[in-house]
């Protein structure tokens, strides 16, 4: 009887025990539908939009926050904009903006979506703790054809870090949308990073084993997380930690819109009236939310 496992939505954190290196496991599935589905994305962008909620998750499991992390690319091309971002509960949502008149023109967009879809342009990771504390932000040049490879110029330039990440995503076409990412990380040891030929020697041997996966195998929901590792790192040891889940969730609410709003001054909400009312949609969720003129008038002064 075949495995009918389900893909289901984690972070799985994993150690490869005879190199030293930590690493994690993303896997996006209802997560990733609800994410996708209000916005009818086309394929290209909804495989990329996946991809890049995969990121955000592996790159925020990695560290230890109270808030939100963020990861946004803007370029010049037909998909001029990709937002994601995480809770530190792990709590995801995203969205992207293009111009469907150009993306129709685009050719060849599996071999290099970077270059063929975003353009030349930037990719910037935040890290907010909160209202009171100070924000720590990154940012680099989109280099390369994937988004894999600009995530690998991230961390050459912004965080000295050794990190080797692979990226896989599928739009579904009408069925079950599915995002992984594998990364793993090199720790730095008190005074420095160790840069001896054979910790070299073995750092280039784990990135080969990482690079090896493919995405057919990254997104096979008969093949589960451990059986994954194993298969990479069995040789070199590899301790698997407690799983930790991930979902989506907006943040958006008629609250927050309604505070927002309320810093208008009366004359351009005024002139934001149509039909007798504003109505705002999130751009996250698709979320809408209607305030009647009385609504507004009763919105409470900042």
């Amino acid at each position: 009887m075949a495995d009918v496992t389900p893909f289901t939505d984690l972070i799985q954190p994993f150690r490869i025990e005879d190199l030293g290196l930590r690493g994690r496991l993303v896997r996006l599935g209802p997560a990733l539908d609800s994410i996708l589905g209000p916005h009818g994305y086309p394929e290209a962008v909804a495989r990329l939009m996946g991809e890049t909620l995969a990121l955000t998750t592996v790159l925020a499991s990695a560290l230890k926050f109270d808030g939100v992390f963020k990861l946004q690319t803007q370029g010049d091309g037909p998909l001029s904009l990709m937002v994601a971002d995480i809770t530190s509960d792990g709590s995801l949502r995203g969205y992207a903006r293009y111009d469907a008149e150009r993306l129709a023109t685009v050719e060849g967009v599996a071999d290099a979506p970077v270059p063929r879809l975003l353009g030349a342009g930037r990719l910037a990771v935040t890290l907010d703790h909160g209202p009171n504390a100070q924000q720590h932000q990154g940012m680099t040049e989109l280099t390369g054809p994937n988004l894999a490879d600009c995530a690998h110029t991230y961390f050459r330039q912004c965080e000295p870090l050794q990190t080797a990440i692979s990226l896989a995503a599928t739009a579904g076409n009408g069925g079950a949308s599915r995002a992984a990412a594998l990364m793993i990380q090199r720790p730095r040891l008190e005074g420095g990073v160790d840069s001896d030929d054979e910790a070299e020697d073995e750092w280039r041997h784990a990135v080969a084993l990482t690079s090896s996966v493919t995405a057919a195998e990254m997104l096979d929901g008969a093949i589960q997380p451990a059986r994954l590792l194993y298969r990479l790192y069995h040789q070199e040891g590899v301790r698997l930690f407690r799983v930790r889940p991930v979902r989506h969730a907006c943040r958006c609410s008629r609250a927050k819109v309604a505070a927002t709003l309320g810093r208008f001054p009366a004359a351009e909400l005024d002139a934001m009236v149509e039909d007798g009312g504003i109505a705002v949609t999130c751009e996250f969720c698709k979320a809408e939310y209607r305030f009647s003129r009385q609504a507004l008038a009763d919105l409470p002064s900042p």
